[in-house]
């Protein structure tokens, strides 16, 4: 299997609201695309404060291998996430990794 990890950090002008449905786009995709075992989602709760550096949602999405995890990022359902971020975001970082 094939771990793929995202963090999301967004411009000031980003309300909770607007990162709640982000979210929930995201959980969408675990039925929308095939290859996809297991998917999770969240605005950062941690109680470290100090660490956070402005990273607000975090993705973690578990794959049957990489084939699938290569599939998805050109997938329609992907596509139209990463589009909805448009003008939004100030950085993305992403680690991938065989599990």
């Amino acid at each position: 299997m094939f771990e793929h990890l995202v963090v999301f950090k967004f411009n000031d002008k980003t309300t909770l609201a607007k990162q709640q449905e982000w979210v929930d786009q995201l959980l969408a995709l675990q039925e929308q695309i095939p290859g996809i075992v297991g998917l999770t989602a969240g605005i950062n709760a941690t109680e470290e404060t100090d660490r956070i550096q402005g990273y607000t949602i975090g993705l973690r999405v578990t794959f049957e291998d990489q084939e699938a995890l290569r599939a998805y990022g050109p997938h329609p359902a992907h596509q139209a996430f990463v589009a909805s971020l448009d003008g939004w975001v100030e950085d993305v970082i992403v680690v991938d990794y065989t599990i």
